[in-house]
């Protein structure tokens, strides 16, 4: 896990496994619906970006937080921008996004 610019942290494959794993967080990935059906991160919920509406999103609570995910993790920075322009407290997302998930060998749905 470290900060990027912006403030932005960048989470590790085993930071995100981790959270999905004890539901200390809720992954969104912003890839396209035909991406996402393609295949995803199992526990991941879709939250286009390009019909990204900040205030659609669950709600963080203090033991599940919000975590952004796409491909690769240049969309998921830019979600981070549109929920902070909204006024949502969010800065974390999975730095290597689906790529680095598969390419390990982790489990797709």
């Amino acid at each position: 896990m470290s900060a990027g610019p912006g403030g932005v942290v960048d989470l590790d494959r085993e930071t995100v496994k981790r959270g999905l794993a004890d539901g200390s967080l809720l992954l969104v990935d912003v890839r396209e619906p035909n991406e996402f059906a393609a295949g995803h991160i199992p526990g991941s919920v879709l939250h286009p970006l390009s019909t990204f509406d900040p205030r659609a999103l669950p709600a963080a609570t203090e033991d599940r937080r919000i975590v952004f995910s796409c491909r690769s993790g240049v969309r998921s920075v830019r979600a981070i921008e549109l929920a902070r322009a909204a006024g949502l407290e969010v800065n974390e997302h999975y730095r290597g996004g689906f790529n680095d998930w598969a390419s390990a060998g982790e489990p797709v749905a």
